[in-house]
C-alpha cells in the first residue's frame, strides 16, 4: 500500500484515490459528499484507500467555486485585525452583520492588513461572495482594491460621494444638531469639539480654514451639524476649540490637554464618538473634574458601553445592529442593484449631560 504514496510528487487527487480503489470518479466523489448513496462495502474500500494515501477529502474551496458562491461575506477595514475586537462600535456592527449571516448559514471572513500591499493580498485572495467595508480610514483605497475583485459590495460611511457605490449610513449633520441643541437647550455656551479624522493619520487642533475640507463625510457632516446649531443659538463657532483625533485614547487624551490648556475652559464637549466621550469621562475624573456638574459631554454612537460608564453616557444613538444587518442582506441577497440607504439617529439623554456650572 506505501508504495501507491512513494514517488509521487504532486498532492493526491480524488481521482487517484478513485483508480487504486477501483472506483469510478463520480462513486470516490459521492463517498465524500453524497456517502448515503454509495454502498457500504464501497464506501469503506475507498475510504480505506483515502487514508492510505493520505487524502484528507475533496477541496471544499474547489467544490464552492464551482457552484459560483463559497456562502461568505468579507468585512474589510484598513484598521489593525484587533479594530473587530477593540473598539466598540465595530464590536456591534459585527453583531448584527453575524445575526444575518447565522439565519443564512453564511460566514464571515475577517480582511484587515497593516500595510497596503497586504490588504490588497488580502482583500484579492479572500474566498468570499461579496465584501462590507468599513471605511473608517482608507475608504477609497478599500473601494479600490474590492472594485478590482469584481464582487459586490457595500460601504459604511464612505468618505467620498459616489453613486454608483452601495452603501449604508446615518444622517450625520441631524444626529450633530440634535446633540448641539441639547447641550444648548441645557444653557451651555462654552463648548469644544473632539473630531473624528479629517484626513487619514492626522490629529491635532483645527483651524476653522479647514473644518470643510475632511475627506471624511461622517467627520465633516457633524462639524457642519454642531456648528449650523451652536449658530442658531448665539455661539462664535469661530471661537470653539476643535481637535482632531485618531478616535483613540492617546490622541483624545492629547486633545483635552490641548483644549483645557487653552484659557478659559469649555463647559460642555461635543465628542464625534462614545469611545472618546468616555475617553473624556475617564480624563476629566482623573483632574478631579465631575461630569455634568464641571463639564457636560455628549458622544455618537450608542454603543452599549455607553451605557455602563460612570457616569452613564449621554449619546446621538445609531441604529448600529441595524446596519449590520442590512449590509449583511446586501450581499447575501446581491440582485446587481445599488442601494442607498440613510438611517434615523436618536437622541438617548443620560446622566453625563446637564446644566453648566453657576456662573459660567
Amino acid at each position: 500500500m506505501a508504495s501507491l504514496v512513494t514517488g509521487n510528487p504532486r498532492p493526491v487527487r480524488l481521482a487517484d484515490i478513485a483508480k487504486a480503489a477501483g472506483v469510478s470518479h463520480g462513486t470516490a466523489s459521492n463517498v465524500f459528499s453524497r456517502p448515503e448513496i454509495v454502498r457500504e462495502e464501497v464506501r469503506e474500500r475507498v475510504k480505506a484507500m483515502a487514508e492510505a494515501m493520505g487524502y484528507a477529502g475533496p477541496d471544499p474551496k474547489g467544490r464552492l467555486l464551482r457552484a459560483g458562491k463559497v456562502n461568505a461575506i468579507g468585512v474589510a477595514t484598513t484598521e489593525p485585525l484587533s479594530y473587530f475586537f477593540d473598539d466598540p462600535f465595530a464590536r456591534v456592527m459585527m453583531a448584527g452583520i453575524s445575526e444575518a449571516c447565522d439565519a443564512t448559514g453564511a460566514g464571515i471572513a475577517l480582511v484587515s492588513a497593516g500595510n497596503d500591499e497586504k490588504l490588497a493580498w488580502n482583500i484579492q485572495s479572500a474566498l468570499v461572495d461579496g465584501f462590507i467595508l468599513f471605511c473608517i480610514e482608507g475608504g477609497p483605497r478599500l473601494v479600490e482594491l474590492t472594485r478590482e475583485r469584481k464582487l459586490p459590495f457595500v460601504a459604511l460611511e464612505l468618505g467620498v460621494e459616489d453613486d454608483t457605490i452601495s452603501t449604508i449610513r446615518i444622517d450625520n449633520a441631524a444626529g450633530a444638531r440634535m446633540a448641539a441643541r441639547h447641550l444648548a437647550e441645557l444653557g451651555h455656551r462654552r463648548f469644544a469639539v473632539l473630531t473624528l479624522p479629517f484626513v487619514d493619520g492626522s490629529s491635532g487642533l483645527v483651524t476653522p480654514v479647514r473644518f470643510g475640507t475632511a475627506i471624511y463625510t461622517a467627520t465633516r457632516n457633524r462639524l457642519a451639524g454642531y456648528f449650523d446649531e451652536l449658530s442658531r443659538f448665539g455661539v462664535d463657532t469661530a471661537k470653539v476649540p476643535v481637535y482632531e483625533t485618531g478616535n483613540d485614547a492617546a490622541t483624545t487624551r492629547a486633545g483635552l490637554e490641548t483644549i483645557f490648556a487653552m484659557g478659559e475652559p469649555p463647559t460642555a464637549i461635543l465628542a464625534m464618538s462614545d469611545r472618546m466621550a468616555m475617553v473624556a469621562i475617564e480624563w476629566l475624573a482623573e483632574r478631579g473634574m465631575k461630569v455634568p456638574g464641571d463639564v457636560s459631554i455628549i458622544g455618537f454612537d450608542g454603543v452599549p458601553d455607553g451605557a455602563l460608564c460612570d457616569p452613564p453616557l449621554t449619546t446621538i444613538a445609531q441604529p448600529i445592529i441595524e446596519i449590520g444587518r442590512r449590509a449583511a442582506r446586501m450581499i447575501l441577497d446581491f440582485d446587481g442593484a445599488v442601494r442607498r440607504e440613510t438611517l434615523d439617529v436618536e437622541l438617548v439623554v443620560r446622566g453625563s449631560s446637564g446644566p453648566p456650572p453657576a456662573g459660567s
